[in-house]
């Protein structure tokens, strides 16, 4: 049947409206199933109450100020996290008030706009590993008339950012409670190798790892009476680890709410996936070829949607496999030759956060409809 879109008014950019089914959403499509989206908000919601800790959302994976409202308001986190100034700066001025970056600003034209934040009422809160920098964030804090609050990261077997030992997160921490304008909020401990590694017997024996690094840093702090307001970290495929330590307070975790075909391959103690969450984010893509026998070219190519973490899956159907995607095209296998011009297809992408990125909307769909439009606030904000 053919539609009728004359009802409707598009924009150039605009891939939807509120009311049109989704066969007539205009692909490549980012869009969310309302429903798993919110069984996956409130599941999250009930865990971090479960374990007694907060939830600090890491908004990187979706950079959408709308998300983190609603994660917040909904979710009961805390505040949330994002990994970059520009991408703070995007999410306080739509009114986000509680924001860590968990990572380390160095450059001085962004300490400076960081050091500005609080200006626009967030409480902005930022990583550490190096001496030099606290100096540097200190003196742009007094040069604004802000405060900033500083956690020491400690790298506990990610092999990325951090402090060696919990020698060094003490003399950092000392160094910060001594810097005007800055006040020590505590320890980023985030085990970023650990999330995907996909056996849970190798999975625990990192995060036993890192738990114990952890405990040694809060506790010397703890032995010279410097207090540990936040001991932060964890992500979607380690939280049960953190959450249940007794070391970790705050958890920092992201993916949870969209998942991806990646964490799809995270396995549980009796071998089987993760079961708590629900895929609910999707790249939906039309079908523009099948001449050739066996299989189905569609619109959805590698401008949108990450191929980093290994390529899509056809959600609901095994019968389907992606192939290969260039720029604009994917390559389905379609053995049946089942797939016909114009078909709308579900692909799970296989990493969601830079998926997001390449995408100005989120289109919330429930029951084959559209509901809602979620722009992607901070998008392209990686600087």
């Amino acid at each position: 049947m053919t539609s009728d879109f004359s009802q409707y008014t598009l924009g150039y950019d605009i891939p939807a409206l509120p009311g049109m089914r989704v066969e007539e959403v205009q692909t490549p499509a980012l869009i969310v199933d309302l429903d798993a989206f919110e069984h996956n908000l409130l599941k999250m919601r009930d865990e971090i109450a479960r374990y007694g800790v907060r939830h600090r959302a890491h908004c990187k994976m979706h950079k959408s100020a709308d998300i983190a409202r609603l994660q917040m308001e909904q979710g009961n986190a805390c505040g949330v996290c994002c990994q970059k100034v520009s991408e703070a700066e995007a999410l306080a001025r739509a009114g986000i008030k509680d924001i860590l970056v968990s990572n380390e600003v160095c450059d001085h034209y962004k300490i400076d706009r960081l050091a500005q934040l609080p200006k626009l009422g967030a409480r902005v809160l930022v990583c550490t590993d190096n001496l030099a920098n606290i100096g540097d964030l200190s003196r742009a804090a007094v040069r604004h008339g802000t405060e900033l609050e500083v956690l020491v990261e400690l790298e506990c077997g990610g092999g990325r950012c951090g402090v060696a030992d919990s020698v060094a997160v003490l003399e950092l921490a000392t160094a910060v409670i001594a810097a005007p304008k800055l006040r020590f909020a505590g320890i980023q401990s985030y085990q970023g190798a650990a999330q995907h590694a996909y056996d849970y017997a190798d999975r625990k024996a990192l995060m036993d790892t890192a738990i114990t690094i952890t405990k040694e840093a809060v506790d010397l702090l703890a032995e010279d009476q410097i207090p540990c307001d936040i001991v932060g970290g964890a992500g979607t495929g380690t939280y049960p680890f953190e959450a249940a330590s007794g070391v970790f307070n705050e958890l920092q975790c992201g993916s949870y709410l969209f998942m991806d075909a990646d964490y799809r391959k995270v396995k549980d103690k009796e071998g089987q996936q993760l079961p708590s969450f629900d895929n609910a984010l999707f790249v939906l893509t039309s079908i523009m070829s099948t001449d050739i026998d066996g299989q189905a070219v569609c619109d959805a190519g590698l401008k949108a949607h990450s191929t980093d973490s290994g390529l899509p899956t056809v959600f609901e159907r095994p019968d389907l496999q992606a192939l290969v995607f260039s720029d604009e095209h994917g390559v389905l296998k379609d053995a049946q030759n089942t797939l016909s011009i114009n078909e709308r297809v579900k692909l799970v992408p296989g990493h969601c956060d830079p998926t997001c990125n390449l995408h100005d909307w989120y289109v919330g769909v429930r029951d084959g409809v559209v509901e809602t439009l979620w722009p992607v606030t901070a998008r392209g904000k990686f600087y």
